[in-house]
C-alpha cells in the first residue's frame, strides 16, 4: 500500500521542481501569465520551452539556456480554416511583442491537414491539445505546463506528463514512435547533444521480423 503513496509523492516533487525550473524563465513566465488574454481553448505551452529548462536546472545553466523558440499548443476544431489559426498568431505576436524569444503558438485541430506534406507519414486528427503534446517523436519531450483553468486570476499550474518525469530530469531521450518517423527522433537527439551534452538516448526501436 505504500508503494502508490510514495510514488504519487516522488510524481509531485518532479511536478514541483519542473514548475520552479520552467517558471525560472522569465519568457516562460511571461507566457504563461499573459496567455489567458488570448482567450484560447485548451492551451499549453510545451515542449522545449518545459523540458529543456529541466534540463537547464539539473545542469546548472541560466534558465532560457539553448531555447531556440517556445511553443504553445492550443485545440480549436470550430474553425479549421487557416485564417483562424493565423488571426491567433498575429495576436500572439502582439502580445509577446516585447519578449526576447520567439513564441510559437498552434492550433493543434489542424496538424492533420499539412503534417503528411512535411514529414511524410499520415497524422490522424488529434483530440486535444494534450494528445498533440502525447505525439512528439520522444517521451522525454512529452510535456506540457497551462494555467489552472486555463485563467491567471485562478492561480497555479498544471503539468501534463504522460510518460512520467523521471527521464526529463535524468536528460534521458526515449524514442515515442506514436507519429513522427525515425529520423525526426535522431535529428533531435543530435541537435539537443549539441546544446547539452550530457543528454544521452535510447535507439529507435528495431521493427519486429
Amino acid at each position: 500500500m505504500t508503494a502508490p503513496t510514495d510514488m504519487g509523492l516522488n510524481a509531485a516533487s518532479l511536478e514541483a521542481r519542473l514548475l520552479e525550473a520552467v517558471l525560472a524563465d522569465p519568457v516562460c513566465a511571461a507566457v504563461l501569465e499573459r496567455l489567458p488574454r488570448l482567450g484560447l481553448p485548451d492551451w499549453w505551452l510545451t515542449a522545449g520551452a518545459v523540458f529543456q529548462n529541466v534540463w537547464n536546472a539539473v545542469s546548472g545553466l541560466p534558465a532560457g539556456h539553448g531555447i531556440k523558440d517556445y511553443d504553445v499548443f492550443y485545440f480549436d476544431d470550430a474553425d479549421l480554416s487557416w485564417e483562424a489559426e493565423d488571426r491567433v498568431i498575429r495576436a500572439a505576436a502582439g502580445l509577446f511583442a516585447d519578449l526576447p524569444a520567439t513564441v510559437e503558438v498552434r492550433n493543434e485541430a489542424r496538424v492533420h491537414l499539412w503534417y503528411e506534406e512535411k514529414f511524410g507519414v499520415a497524422c490522424p486528427a488529434f483530440t486535444s491539445a494534450a494528445d498533440a503534446i502525447d505525439a512528439f517523436a520522444a517521451t522525454t519531450c512529452c510535456v506540457g505546463v497551462t494555467r489552472a483553468g486555463g485563467h491567471a486570476a485562478e492561480g497555479g499550474h498544471l503539468v501534463h506528463a504522460p510518460f512520467g518525469l523521471e527521464e526529463v530530469f535524468a536528460m534521458r531521450m526515449r524514442p515515442n514512435p506514436r507519429l513522427a518517423p525515425r529520423e525526426v527522433y535522431e535529428a533531435k537527439v543530435l541537435q539537443y547533444q549539441s546544446r547539452w551534452p550530457r543528454v544521452t538516448s535510447e535507439p529507435w526501436p528495431t521493427p519486429l521480423p
